[in-house]
């Protein structure tokens, strides 16, 4: 374990030094901007807007206190979706679909020998194949979270007045209670921490492949998984310090 850290470490330095010129950079970044965000806008979406109607469903199913006023659904789906489930659920997502799409793809042009044809020709293959994703992911998981967040709470609003659990009004009042601004920046930061473990995990993975097909099979497992670990372990550490 000790062994693959300093490697990992010794990776990301090597794409740091000797970077190619901004330009080639900044286009290459747009390109996996496209990629990475614009192509998961559709499972972000589909996934925070239910998972944002189950939870005001099942917190409405357990509120059965009639002292403790229906608005507090609204409040609590707020809460738990800004703090952890449009970051955290987010971010497990993207890490199962851009993470493995980063591992695989460094990973086939590794053993098609791409890679190694751009040492060749002078270029820091690690700098400008992946920097620009690292870079995109940073950008890009910012903008799903807050996309996942306004979903999440539109489907819970949908979910409870629809079902009969609360009406409107319970639930605007219920979101608009005691709101505190900073829990929108310490999501923000969780998600730009986890789009750095994401891509620089699933890159490192997929650009030490070596091998042929199967391995590059096994090269996107492990980064999914790798990349899963990461997220959970970085979020109760930011949790602890941040909170």
């Amino acid at each position: 374990m000790v062994k693959t850290f300093g490697s990992f470490l010794l990776f990301i330095q090597s794409m740091l030094s000797r970077k190619e010129r901004f330009a080639v950079l900044w286009q290459r970044t747009i390109d996996e901007c496209i990629l990475i965000g614009t192509d998961s806008v559709f499972i972000v979406s589909i996934v925070s807007a239910f998972i944002g109607a189950v939870t005001c469903v099942q917190i409405a199913y357990n509120l059965i206190n009639p002292l403790i006023p229906k608005s507090t659904i609204g409040f609590m789906v707020r809460e738990m979706t800004i703090l952890e489930l449009a970051p955290t659920i987010t971010s497990i997502v993207l890490a199962g679909k851009v993470g493995s799409s980063i591992a695989g793809g460094l990973g086939t042009m590794r053993i098609t020998e791409q890679v190694s044809a751009l040492e060749v020709m002078g270029i820091n293959s690690a700098s400008y194949l992946v920097l620009p994703r690292i870079v995109a992911s940073m950008l890009m998981f910012p903008l799903l979270v807050i996309l996942a967040m306004m979903l999440s709470i539109m489907g819970g609003y949908l979910a409870g007045t629809l079902s009969g659990a609360m009406s409107a009004q319970e639930y605007i009042e219920g979101i608009r209670t005691d709101f505190v601004p900073y829990n929108i920046l310490f999501a923000l930061i969780k998600s730009v921490v986890f789009a750095f473990l994401v891509s620089a995990i699933s890159s490192f993975k997929g650009y030490y492949t070596e091998g042929g097909a199967l391995e590059v099979g096994a090269a996107s497992t492990g980064a999914v998984t790798n990349s899963i670990i990461a997220i959970l372990l970085a979020d109760y550490a930011l949790a602890a310090i941040l909170l």
